[in-house]
């Protein structure tokens, strides 16, 4: 939880412990999870690795080979939904593994919001439910992620 440790700071303990809570609940069902592998790609499909402590919290781990991917995310700071599904789909391979198993997602995290406590963790729980989405239900589908079928 290192890099959590700095947005911690500030917050009165009842905040503390309701985040921590939500944090150790995602912890503790992953740790019977396999972790899944997951790339980290903007719309020119370079490998970013600005989300890899909240995807290693959430049960993924970072694969620097897209081959080797189960699941992508499409991610790019100041880009919309709108943006990312306007622009994925020229870029997708249809070799991809994730591309086969339509495993391909696409987030819109920061969009006018600052990087606060609530937020990560909110971020940590929506990575969860993208890579084992019949153990965790948090809501956001749709709103700040979605599932997008090549």
């Amino acid at each position: 939880m290192s890099f959590l440790n700095e947005l911690f700071i500030g917050l009165d303990t009842a905040q503390q412990e309701e985040l921590q809570e939500r944090l150790d609940l995602v912890e503790h069902k992953i740790k019977f999870m396999d972790k899944m592998p997951v790339a980290c790609l903007d719309a020119a499909n370079n490998s970013n690795y600005l989300l890899a402590e909240e995807i290693a919290m959430a049960g993924g781990m970072l694969e620097t080979d897209i081959l080797g991917a189960a699941f992508i995310i499409y991610y790019e700071p100041g880009k919309t939904l709108t943006d990312l599904m306007r622009e994925v789909p020229a870029v997708l391979n249809p070799e991809w593994q994730a591309v086969k198993n339509n495993r391909i997602i696409l987030l819109n995290d920061d969009v006018n919001r600052s990087r606060t406590a609530e937020n990560v963790v909110a971020l940590i729980e929506d990575i969860a439910e993208m890579l084992h989405p019949g153990s965790f239900i948090f809501g956001h589908e749709g709103d700040k992620w979605i599932r997008f079928g090549a």
